[in-house]
């Protein structure tokens, strides 16, 4: 039975087992942060040196590899892979000058291919940091090599794509290989203090929820003469829907995953809203507002904006029967006065997933967060789907779905752009979208 065939429930229940170790491993903080004095930076526990590969050469990878650096003794970047050269070149000056890291030419590697010959250098483990188009494919590639995985959220941009990844995790759950994914959030202390809190009835039965994160635009790249149609996208990803899954998807993944973590559930309905107003490229838009409906008449309100000029507010509040919660760390009675505020040490949760990657690899004690931020993709995608075509989606009718974002095969030449935004209430898919 493929996934595209299993009912919400299952499909939930597939999920549990994951999702149950990644909660504990939070809940504990685990042996490697527990040793750690008060204040202190969590580190892995020392053992053979790991050697990481890089896929995806960009701001986030780049992040992403120092973060790794940090999180322990014996750790080592050793190859590099990207499509374009002067990322991988990027990447090596920074790791090898300021970082110590001795990559070599020979473990540098370009190209659509070049995620297939880093996993041939010798590493233990890989890094993929690529636009999140890409993260089905090379997640495959990576599981099948033996190789552990670190994954940045989200995890597609598509249902097929999810599902492909939902595939690859039962492999490498079946290998014993450790899969860590980029919804860092989970492992931030202050966050973490509250989930036990609320998790533990400090303010009651929940009764609504909301989750808003609006802020200014991003970064954008115009077309330079050189570039095809492929190079410019890929440069510019962030702003076209195929790459990126748009705002929603992309972005606003931490804050949906945080609902997800707190409350246990997928909602079973979402309609929303949003409309690309002025962003300079791509097809994306630049806000959405989505009203997600839960079994038991729970409801969550959810908007995400990037556009500059206006007011922006960042906040995840749970409202229950005995007070309210905001998860970066404050619980209100009633009245909305503070009765706790956290206190306690503050910790680089960029840095904490790998080192719970790490230690996860080291004890053998395997970890696999890919599930639950697979939930988490859907449910952005959910919200996605019903805001580009106007209508109210279901749970059951999101998992059905096999509209495909994008291009199948990968080469510098041209794109069937769609440039156009979604427009609800038309008789249209996503942008680039065709049937799996």
């Amino acid at each position: 039975m493929s996934i595209s065939d299993i009912s919400r429930r299952r499909f939930l229940g597939s999920v549990a087992a994951a999702g149950a170790a990644a909660v504990t491993v939070n809940a504990a903080k685990g042996d490697a942060r527990a040793s750690q004095p008060a204040g202190g930076k969590a580190q892995a526990p020392d053992g053979r040196v790991l050697k990481a590969g890089l896929i995806g050469c960009g701001g986030r990878g780049r992040g992403a590899a120092t973060n790794f650096l940090d999180a322990g003794p014996n750790l080592q970047i050793t190859a590099l892979a990207d499509v374009f050269p002067d990322r991988v070149a990027k990447a090596r000056e920074l790791l090898n000058g300021q970082r110590g890291q001795q990559i070599g030419e020979a473990n540098c590697f370009t190209g659509f291919d070049a995620y297939q010959k880093l996993l041939g250098s010798g590493v233990d483990l890989v890094i993929q940091a690529t636009p999140p188009h890409f993260r089905p494919l090379h997640a495959a590639a990576i599981v099948d090599a033996g190789k552990h995985l670190f994954m940045e959220k989200p995890l597609g941009v598509d249902v097929p794509g999810v599902q492909a990844v939902m595939r690859t995790a039962e492999r490498a759950q079946s290998k014993g290989l450790s899969v860590m994914t980029g919804t860092q959030l989970r492992r931030d202390n202050a966050r973490m203090e509250v989930y036990r809190r609320v998790r533990d009835g400090a303010i009651g039965d929940i009764r609504s929820v909301r989750a808003i994160r609006n802020q200014g635009a991003l970064w954008y790249r115009l077309p330079d003469p050189g570039w095809s149609d492929m190079e410019y996208m890929i440069r510019d990803w962030v702003n076209w829907a195929w790459l990126s899954g748009d705002i929603i998807v992309e972005q606003h993944i931490h804050h949906l995953d945080a609902m997800l973590w707190v409350l246990g559930k997928t909602p079973i309905k979402a309609t929303g809203m949003g409309a690309h107003a002025r962003r300079r490229t791509g097809d994306q838009y630049d806000f959405f507002s989505i009203d997600y409906e839960y079994d038991g008449g729970l409801h969550l309100h959810t908007t995400i904006r990037q556009l500059n000029g206006c007011a922006n507010e960042r906040q995840e509040v749970f409202v229950g029967t005995k007070g309210s919660a905001n998860l970066d760390g404050i619980i209100y009675d009633l009245a909305g006065k503070p009765i706790w505020k956290y206190d306690g040490p503050v910790n680089d949760a960029l840095v904490q997933e790998h080192v719970d990657w790490v230690t996860a690899i080291r004890t053998e004690k395997p970890i696999n967060t890919a599930k639950e931020t697979a939930l988490a993709t859907l449910m952005a995608i959910m919200g996605r789907d019903s805001a580009y075509t106007g209508k109210a989606i279901t749970w059951d009718d999101l998992l059905a779905s096999t509209a495909r974002l994008g291009p199948t095969e990968y080469t510098l030449g041209p794109v069937p752009l769609k440039p156009e935004a979604p427009v609800p209430g038309a008789d249209q898919g996503p942008p680039l979208s065709g049937t799996a």
